[in-house]
Protein backbone atom coordinates (compact mmCIF):
# COMPACT_ATOMS: atom_id res chain seq x y z
CA UNK A 1 0.00 0.00 0.00
CA UNK A 2 2.71 2.39 -0.74
CA UNK A 3 2.15 5.74 -2.00
CA UNK A 4 5.22 7.23 -2.68
CA UNK A 5 8.35 5.68 -4.46
CA UNK A 6 11.54 7.78 -2.96
CA UNK A 7 13.87 8.43 -5.87
CA UNK A 8 17.10 8.48 -3.19
CA UNK A 9 19.36 5.56 -2.65
CA UNK A 10 17.18 2.55 -0.79
CA UNK A 11 17.68 2.51 2.64
CA UNK A 12 15.70 -0.65 3.93
CA UNK A 13 15.06 -4.00 2.51
CA UNK A 14 11.26 -2.71 2.37
CA UNK A 15 12.93 0.51 -0.34
CA UNK A 16 15.17 -1.68 -2.28
CA UNK A 17 12.03 -4.33 -3.33
CA UNK A 18 10.27 -0.72 -4.50
CA UNK A 19 13.15 0.04 -6.16
CA UNK A 20 13.93 -2.89 -8.16
CA UNK A 21 10.09 -3.21 -9.11
CA UNK A 22 9.00 0.40 -9.80
CA UNK A 23 9.43 0.31 -13.47
CA UNK A 24 6.80 -2.57 -13.59
CA UNK A 25 5.01 -1.34 -11.01
CA UNK A 26 4.71 1.99 -12.52
CA UNK A 27 3.46 0.62 -15.96
CA UNK A 28 0.75 -1.09 -14.01
CA UNK A 29 -0.02 1.96 -12.32
CA UNK A 30 -0.22 4.30 -15.73
CA UNK A 31 -2.38 1.03 -17.31
CA UNK A 32 -5.06 1.30 -14.36
CA UNK A 33 -5.23 4.70 -13.89
CA UNK A 34 -5.97 4.79 -17.87
CA UNK A 35 -8.65 2.49 -17.19
CA UNK A 36 -10.09 5.17 -14.21
CA UNK A 37 -8.98 2.95 -11.10
CA UNK A 38 -8.56 5.39 -7.99
CA UNK A 39 -5.82 4.02 -5.82
CA UNK A 40 -7.80 4.65 -2.83
CA UNK A 41 -10.09 1.90 -4.09
CA UNK A 42 -7.00 0.17 -4.46
CA UNK A 43 -5.71 0.17 -0.77
CA UNK A 44 -8.94 -1.06 0.35
CA UNK A 45 -9.08 -3.63 -1.86
CA UNK A 46 -5.58 -5.09 -0.45
CA UNK A 47 -7.06 -4.26 3.21
CA UNK A 48 -10.12 -6.89 2.42
CA UNK A 49 -7.78 -9.63 1.06
CA UNK A 50 -6.02 -9.46 3.92
CA UNK A 51 -9.40 -9.61 6.17
CA UNK A 52 -10.17 -12.56 4.54
CA UNK A 53 -6.39 -14.28 5.05
CA UNK A 54 -6.90 -13.27 8.39
CA UNK A 55 -10.26 -15.41 8.74
CA UNK A 56 -8.75 -18.38 7.29
CA UNK A 57 -5.40 -18.51 9.73
CA UNK A 58 -8.54 -18.22 12.19
CA UNK A 59 -9.54 -21.14 10.96
CA UNK A 60 -5.83 -22.86 11.52
CA UNK A 61 -5.63 -22.61 8.06
CA UNK A 62 -2.01 -20.66 7.87
CA UNK A 63 -0.70 -22.19 4.20
CA UNK A 64 -3.85 -20.75 2.76
CA UNK A 65 -4.09 -17.55 4.29
CA UNK A 66 -0.06 -17.24 3.26
CA UNK A 67 -1.31 -17.66 -0.39
CA UNK A 68 -3.92 -15.69 -0.02
CA UNK A 69 -2.04 -12.63 1.26
CA UNK A 70 1.07 -13.50 -1.70
CA UNK A 71 -2.24 -13.02 -4.41
CA UNK A 72 -2.91 -9.65 -3.15
CA UNK A 73 0.54 -8.71 -2.02
CA UNK A 74 0.87 -6.84 -5.60
CA UNK A 75 -1.84 -3.97 -4.66
CA UNK A 76 0.66 -2.95 -1.76
CA UNK A 77 2.98 -1.22 -4.18
CA UNK A 78 0.05 -0.94 -7.15
CA UNK A 79 -1.91 1.68 -5.66
CA UNK A 80 1.27 4.03 -5.03
CA UNK A 81 1.72 3.89 -8.80
CA UNK A 82 -1.79 4.66 -9.69
CA UNK A 83 -1.37 7.67 -7.15
CA UNK A 84 1.89 8.95 -9.19
CA UNK A 85 0.26 8.44 -12.53
CA UNK A 86 -2.84 10.45 -11.86
CA UNK A 87 -0.54 12.63 -10.49
CA UNK A 88 -1.89 13.04 -7.43
CA UNK A 89 -0.45 15.82 -4.73
CA UNK A 90 -3.03 15.97 -1.78
CA UNK A 91 -1.63 13.90 1.06
CA UNK A 92 -4.85 11.86 2.04
CA UNK A 93 -3.72 8.74 0.15
CA UNK A 94 -0.71 8.43 2.61
CA UNK A 95 -2.94 8.86 5.44
CA UNK A 96 -5.56 6.53 3.91
CA UNK A 97 -2.74 3.96 3.21
CA UNK A 98 -0.99 3.93 6.60
CA UNK A 99 -4.25 3.54 8.62
CA UNK A 100 -5.31 0.79 6.17
CA UNK A 101 -2.59 -0.84 6.82
CA UNK A 102 -2.61 -0.34 10.49
CA UNK A 103 -5.76 -2.54 10.42
CA UNK A 104 -4.20 -5.01 8.25
CA UNK A 105 -1.89 -6.05 11.11
CA UNK A 106 -4.26 -5.89 13.62
CA UNK A 107 -6.98 -8.27 11.57
CA UNK A 108 -3.91 -10.75 10.31
CA UNK A 109 -2.21 -10.95 13.94
CA UNK A 110 -6.24 -11.18 15.40
CA UNK A 111 -6.75 -14.14 13.44
CA UNK A 112 -3.36 -15.79 14.32
CA UNK A 113 -4.81 -15.15 18.03
CA UNK A 114 -8.02 -16.37 18.04
CA UNK A 115 -6.81 -19.60 16.96
CA UNK A 116 -4.56 -19.99 19.51
CA UNK A 117 -7.02 -19.37 21.67
CA UNK A 118 -9.38 -22.42 20.86
CA UNK A 119 -6.42 -24.25 21.25
CA UNK A 120 -5.76 -23.39 24.22
CA UNK A 121 -2.41 -21.87 24.01
CA UNK A 122 -1.74 -19.18 26.25
CA UNK A 123 1.37 -18.27 25.22
CA UNK A 124 1.15 -18.44 21.59
CA UNK A 125 -2.04 -15.86 22.32
CA UNK A 126 0.01 -13.58 23.94
CA UNK A 127 3.23 -13.50 21.50
CA UNK A 128 0.94 -12.40 18.82
CA UNK A 129 -0.23 -9.74 21.05
CA UNK A 130 3.76 -8.53 21.46
CA UNK A 131 4.19 -8.98 17.71
CA UNK A 132 1.30 -6.83 17.17
CA UNK A 133 2.18 -3.84 19.57
CA UNK A 134 5.70 -4.27 18.63
CA UNK A 135 4.18 -3.87 14.85
CA UNK A 136 1.97 -1.37 15.49
CA UNK A 137 4.84 0.80 17.58
CA UNK A 138 7.63 0.39 15.14
CA UNK A 139 5.27 2.28 12.28
CA UNK A 140 4.25 4.70 14.80
CA UNK A 141 7.62 5.99 16.11
CA UNK A 142 8.73 6.29 12.54
CA UNK A 143 5.83 8.67 11.99
CA UNK A 144 5.88 11.02 14.84
CA UNK A 145 9.42 11.38 14.19
CA UNK A 146 9.06 12.10 11.10
CA UNK A 147 6.34 14.58 12.20
CA UNK A 148 9.57 16.24 13.99
CA UNK A 149 11.68 16.23 10.84
CA UNK A 150 13.65 13.22 11.84
CA UNK A 151 14.21 10.48 9.01
CA UNK A 152 14.10 7.49 10.65
CA UNK A 153 14.06 4.17 7.81
CA UNK A 154 16.02 2.48 10.29
CA UNK A 155 16.31 -1.14 12.18
CA UNK A 156 16.09 -4.75 11.69
CA UNK A 157 12.45 -5.13 11.13
CA UNK A 158 10.68 -2.96 8.50
CA UNK A 159 7.91 -3.85 7.06
CA UNK A 160 9.41 -6.33 4.04
CA UNK A 161 11.38 -7.90 7.04
CA UNK A 162 8.01 -8.31 8.87
CA UNK A 163 6.13 -9.97 5.90
CA UNK A 164 8.71 -12.54 4.84
CA UNK A 165 8.69 -13.64 8.87
CA UNK A 166 4.70 -14.02 8.29
CA UNK A 167 4.68 -15.29 5.08
CA UNK A 168 7.45 -17.94 5.99
CA UNK A 169 5.66 -18.97 9.04
CA UNK A 170 3.04 -19.73 7.76
CA UNK A 171 3.70 -21.31 4.84
CA UNK A 172 5.78 -23.56 6.70
CA UNK A 173 3.31 -23.89 10.07
CA UNK A 174 6.32 -22.95 12.26
CA UNK A 175 3.88 -20.33 13.42
CA UNK A 176 4.79 -20.21 16.77
CA UNK A 177 8.56 -19.63 16.60
CA UNK A 178 7.88 -16.66 13.69
CA UNK A 179 5.58 -15.03 16.13
CA UNK A 180 8.74 -15.25 18.72
CA UNK A 181 10.59 -13.94 16.13
CA UNK A 182 7.79 -11.16 15.66
CA UNK A 183 7.64 -10.37 19.09
CA UNK A 184 11.40 -9.90 19.88
CA UNK A 185 12.56 -8.30 16.35
CA UNK A 186 9.81 -6.06 15.74
CA UNK A 187 10.04 -4.30 19.76
CA UNK A 188 13.63 -4.17 19.49
CA UNK A 189 12.91 -2.36 16.22
CA UNK A 190 11.23 -0.10 18.23
CA UNK A 191 14.03 0.44 20.56
CA UNK A 192 16.56 0.82 17.58
CA UNK A 193 14.07 3.53 16.15
CA UNK A 194 13.68 5.74 19.95
CA UNK A 195 17.49 5.59 20.00
CA UNK A 196 17.95 6.84 16.38
CA UNK A 197 15.47 9.51 17.07
CA UNK A 198 16.99 10.55 20.40
CA UNK A 199 20.65 10.26 19.22
CA UNK A 200 19.87 12.83 16.45
CA UNK A 201 18.19 15.26 18.16
CA UNK A 202 20.60 15.54 20.47
CA UNK A 203 23.22 15.96 17.86
CA UNK A 204 21.00 18.99 16.38
CA UNK A 205 21.42 20.29 19.82
CA UNK A 206 25.04 20.46 19.41
CA UNK A 207 24.94 21.59 16.73
CA UNK A 208 26.53 21.14 13.36
CA UNK A 209 30.04 21.58 14.37
CA UNK A 210 30.11 18.67 16.50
Amino acid sequence: MAQQQSPHKPKTLTDYVRYLTGGLTSAVGRWLHARGVHPDAITFVGLIIVVVAAYVAAQGEFFWAAIIIIAGAPLDAVDGAVARAMGRTDRFGALWDSTLDRYADGFLFMGIAYYYSTQGNQTAVLLAMLALIGTQLVSYVRARAEGIDVDCKVGLFTRMERMFVILAMLLTGYVIAGLWVLAIGTNLTVVQRVWHVYREIQRRKRGPAA
